[in-house]
Formats: C-alpha cells, structure tokens, sequence
C-alpha cells in the first residue's frame, strides 16, 4: 500500500515507506519485555491485553491526519503488538514437546502467512474501494472480535506451565548468555540476517510491480497473492518435515529458495513468473523462520522460555525494519542492484548452514 498511501498523503514513497521499520523496529524492542512479564504473571493475561490495543491501534491509523501522524501511530502499534506471536511460541514451548512441536509451530506460521497472503492481496484490492482508513478500521474491529473470543473461552491459552519470577534485573544477563552461547549465536544471528532478507524484499514488492510493471492497486494485490499461500496450505506438511527429518536439513532448502526466487526477480520475466517467484519466496520463509523458532524453544528452561523466544522475536523484527530500511538505501543504486545484494546476502547464509547447524536435529 505504499504507492497509494504516498499519493494520499502527498508524501514521497520513502518517506512512506517507513511505515514498515517504525512497526518492526519498536515491535522487536518490545519483545524483550513481553517474553519474561508472560514467564512472571502467565501468557494468557499479557496475550488478552495486547489483542485489545492492537485493536485500538489499528483503529487509530484510520484517522491518521498526516503521515507523521500515521508512523507516529505505528510506532505505538508496533509497541503494541510486540508480544502477541512470541508469546504464542513460548505456549508452544510450554503445551508441547520438542519432538511434537513442528505441528503446531508449523499451524501457527501457517495461519501467520494466511494473514499476510489475504492483508496484503485484499489491502491493495479493496483500497480503490472503501479507502484505507476503512481497512484499518474493519481490521481493528475484526481484531476486537479475535479478544472477545479469547475472553469468553476460558480454556484458551492455558499456561500448563508454572509462574516464574524471573527477575527483571536478570534480562540483561541471560540475553547475553543466550545470543553468545555456542547454540544460540547461529540461531539468532540466522533470525536476524533471515529476516532483514524477507523483510526488505517483501516490504518493496508492491512498489517492484507498481514500478516494473506499471500495475496499479488491484494489479499489486493480484501479484502478491501467492505470498503466504504455501505457508497456509503446506505450514503443518513443513513442520512435520521438520519433526521427522530434522530442522537442519530443511533449513538450506528454504535459503535456497529464497536465493533462486530473488535472483528470478532480478530480470524482467514476464509477469506471471514474477508472480510466482513471489509464492516461492514465501515458501522460502515457510522452510527458515518456523525451524529456527523450533530451534529457539529448546533454548533456556521453563523459568526463561519466555525471554529465550522473546529475544528470537527481537531479532526477527529488528531484521525486518533494518532490512526494510537498508533495501530502501540500496534502491538509490536500481532495483535490481537492491536485489542482487539480498541475494549475496540470502547465498551466504546458504553456504554457512551446513557449517553452523550440523549439530543441531
């Protein structure tokens, strides 16, 4: 929706375009704090009390007078919602066994790229239609119906898990230990490198097509359709893959992709093969981010869960604005040169997999 929201505000697209890092980056900062007030109080009551300003948040961008207005307030909505997913994995973490979690994992990623698949498509689509403010509004309601839900079933996000109190002044110094340590300097560091990859192509999809291909909204929604696609038919297929062959094995395959859809993106193929190198791109995704979260459960013990996959979520969004923000800069030089270069990116990380998660399951 970049385009569309630059002419509606008179603003540039980089200017914009900062929409994305004023969410992710604030987004993954919160999550340091999320992670171990759901270890202290349970992860139900932090779970309920984010749905509910996500939802006033969404809302709020509706009336958004400028656009400094706007990423104001998606600043605050990245504070906002900063702990909702990585919350849910440390349930994960908490209901499941390391040798049963590819499933549920795997659903979760799943129902994650069904969101992204149907927000983007339909944001782009139906914006010549109702407008954008009332997308963020329908969005924001549709959220307050998710937390009604969630407070009228009251066996939802039960923490079978005991309550911890983990002292706040420890956070400093197992996050430490955590991102040093022998097994979690690859995982994390591959989380963040990961996801400023996804993040900064994803982010630039709508204005690659609208640019290359001269497409206006609808045009864009239809191109990114794919995307999440295979997450949401093949999320639960991927993570019992996973449980059965081994994370480590299907980590190369999924930077590999991302390597081969991204390079595809670089020449000017006809559209419909762009348009399918946008679903392999998030199958990319679907094979790399879910394993290393996997990876991440078995990290710290049940009185620091929370901070062990609150920290990966850090990573993951600090990755997303930074990527964001770099594959802006990079633009200065073309499109494709912004693509090659998170291709040398994307290929590094594929020749040191084998390397660093040799000894992982």
């Amino acid at each position: 929706m970049i385009p569309a929201l630059a002419a509606d505000f008179k603003e540039s697209a980089s200017l914009v375009g900062l929409m994305v890092p004023a969410y992710t980056i604030p987004y993954g900062l919160s999550t340091l704090f999320y992670g171990p007030l759901s270890d202290r109080v349970g992860r139900k009551p932090v779970l309920l009390v984010l749905l509910g300003m996500m939802a006033i948040a969404t809302i709020a961008l509706a009336f958004s007078s400028s656009a400094y207005v706007f990423l104001g307030i998606r600043v605050v909505m990245g504070i906002s919602t900063g702990g909702i997913v990585p919350i849910a994995i440390a349930l994960l973490g908490d209901l499941y066994p390391y040798e049963e979690r590819g499933k549920p994992i795997g659903l979760l990623y799943g129902a994650m790229a069904g969101g992204m698949t149907f927000g983007s498509t339909l944001g782009a689509y139906l914006n010549p239609l109702i407008g954008w403010r009332m997308e963020f509004i329908i969005t924001g309601i549709l959220s307050g119906i998710v937390l009604l839900a969630a407070v009228c079933f009251r066996k939802l996000f039960t923490n079978r898990g005991a309550l911890v109190s983990l002292p706040f002044t420890s956070i400093v110094s197992i996050s430490h230990q955590l991102l040093t340590s022998k097994k979690g300097r690859p995982i994390y560091s591959y989380i963040f490198l990961n996801g400023m990859f996804h993040s900064g192509i994803f982010a630039w999809l709508g204005y690659y097509f609208g640019n290359r291909y001269h497409l206006n909204d609808r045009g864009i929604g239809l191109a990114l359709l794919g995307y999440g696609l295979p997450g949401m038919l093949f999320g639960v297929t991927i993570g019992k893959a996973a449980d059965k062959y081994g994370r480590k094995k299907m980590i190369p395959i999924g930077l590999l992709t991302g390597v081969i859809t991204v390079a595809t993106l670089v020449f000017r193929f006809p559209l419909w093969i762009a348009g399918a190198s946008v679903a392999f791109l998030s199958l990319g995704y679907d094979m790399t981010q879910p394993m290393f979260a996997g990876l991440v459960t078995t990290m710290g013990n049940s009185s620091s869960r929370g901070l062990a996959v609150g920290l990966s979520a850090s990573m993951l969004f600090l990755g997303y604005g930074i990527g964001a923000l770099v594959f802006q800069f990079l633009m200065q030089l073309g499109i494709s040169t912004a693509l090659l270069a998170f291709v040398g990116l994307e290929l590094a990380l594929l020749l040191g997999s084998r390397h660093f998660f040799k000894s992982f399951r």
